[in-house]
C-alpha cells in the first residue's frame, strides 16, 4: 500500500512538468454511500461502502500530437475504496485500467489491461449502466468470473459516422499453450438519433494447461429516446464448459427498464432482469431481479444517488447470494449516497 501510495504521488508531481510536452488530465471519483444488504437466511448488513454508483478512483490521461493526424495517448487509473482509504483491485496500483497506444484517422489501438468490449456496451445499454446495485450485471455470468476487465490486451476500435466497434485480444501467457488464459472480445454498436443498438461477444479460457474450461457471453442490447422517457432491453447468452469439456454453464439472461428525467436535476431509473437457467437437470434455478433507483444532480460533478434492488432465487438458484448462503435464498440492497467526480 505505501509503495502504491509512493508511486501516485511521485506522478501527480511530475504531471504538471509532463504536460510541457503532452496533454496530461488527472481526474478521478469519490463514490461513498450508506447501504443495507439483506439475505432472507442472514440478518441485515449495515455498512458505509466505497463506489456504489461509480468505483472510486484516481487516474492520469494525456496524449502527444505526433503530428499528420496521429496521437500517442495513454492511461493509468487506480481504484481506491474511500471508505477504508485502501487500494481497490486487489491492492494492483493500477488496477482499473492501464495502457498506452495511438490513435488517428485509422481508430485507436491500445495495448495493456482495459475495459472489455462487452463490459462496454453493457454500460451502454442498462439504465443503471454498471453501477447502483441496480444493473443487469449482478445476474448475468459474463461479469463472474470474466467479462469486467483483461489483462496483456490489444484492443482497437474505431468510429466511423453512426457505426463503432472494437475488438480486443488478450494473451494468456502461459508457456506451452497459448489458448490457456486466453480471452477474445468484440462489439458493434449503431447509434443515431434516438435509437442505440450494440451487439458484443466475450470469451475466456481457463488458465490451467490441459483445462477445457471456458466461458462465453453474446450479447445485444437497445435503448429508444422518447424524449420524455427512454426505453432499455438487452439479451444475453451465457455458456460454458468445465475442465472435462462437460456442458457447465447454459443459461440466458433477459432485461427490459426505463429511465426518464425529473425536473432538471433528477432521474428515475427502473429495470428487470430475468435468469433464464437451461442446462439440463437444473430446474427450479431460475431468478428474477428488479430495481429502482434515481440520482439528482447538485451539480455538473456531484451527485446525490439511492436505489433499491431485489433478487427472488427459485429453490435451486444462488444468484448474487455471499459465500455461505444456501441457494434458494433472496437478497436485497438498499442504499443512499454520494458521488463526486474531478
Amino acid at each position: 500500500m505505501k509503495k502504491s501510495l509512493l508511486a501516485l504521488a511521485v506522478l501527480g508531481a511530475f504531471a504538471g512538468a509532463a504536460s510541457a510536452q503532452t496533454n496530461v488530465t488527472i481526474y478521478g471519483v469519490a463514490d461513498v454511500g450508506i447501504q443495507r444488504i439483506d439475505t432472507s437466511a442472514t440478518e441485515a448488513r449495515w455498512g458505509l461502502d466505497s463506489g456504489i454508483q461509480s468505483g472510486s478512483r484516481l487516474g492520469f490521461k494525456g496524449s502527444e500530437d505526433l503530428g499528420g493526424g496521429l496521437s500517442a495517448i495513454f492511461t493509468l487509473e487506480s481504484g481506491y475504496n474511500i471508505d477504508t482509504g485502501t487500494s481497490a483491485q486487489g491492492g494492483r496500483l493500477f488496477g482499473r485500467q492501464a495502457f498506452v497506444g495511438l490513435s488517428g484517422g485509422f481508430g485507436a489501438v491500445k495495448f495493456g489491461r482495459q475495459y472489455t468490449p462487452i463490459f462496454i456496451a453493457h454500460d451502454t445499454i442498462d439504465p443503471f449502466g454498471t453501477g447502483i446495485i441496480g444493473d443487469g450485471s449482478g445476474i448475468s455470468a459474463v461479469f463472474n468470473p470474466y467479462g469486467i476487465r483483461m489483462d496483456n490486451t490489444i484492443n482497437y476500435s474505431l468510429t466511423a459516422g453512426p457505426i463503432s466497434g472494437q475488438i480486443a485480444y488478450g494473451f494468456g501467457e502461459v508457456a506451452g499453450e497459448n489458448s490457456a488464459g486466453r480471452q477474445i472480445g468484440a462489439s458493434l454498436g449503431y447509434a443515431n438519433g434516438p435509437l442505440t443498438v450494440v451487439g458484443a461477444y466475450h470469451t475466456a479460457n481457463s488458465p490451467t494447461v490441459g483445462s477445457q474450461a471456458d466461458a462465453s457471453t453474446a450479447f445485444i442490447g437497445g435503448v429508444f429516446d422518447f424524449r420524455v422517457v427512454k426505453l432499455h432491453g438487452a439479451f444475453a447468452d451465457n455458456r460454458g464448459d468445465s475442465a472435462t469439456g462437460a456442458t457447465a454453464i447454459r443459461d440466458r439472461d433477459y432485461m427490459l427498464g426505463v429511465s426518464a428525467p425529473i425536473g432538471g436535476a433528477g432521474n428515475v431509473m427502473a429495470s428487470y432482469t430475468r435468469h433464464d437457467q437451461r442446462l439440463t437437470g437444473l430446474g427450479g434455478a431460475d431468478a428474477s431481479y428488479w430495481a429502482l433507483g434515481y440520482t439528482h444532480n447538485l451539480s455538473k460533478r456531484t451527485n446525490l444517488y439511492t436505489s433499491y434492488s431485489t433478487i427472488r432465487n427459485d429453490a435451486g438458484s444462488a444468484v448474487g447470494l455471499p459465500t455461505g448462503v444456501a441457494a434458494g435464498n433472496d437478497i436485497s440492497w438498499v442504499n443512499v449516497g454520494i458521488r463526486h467526480k474531478f
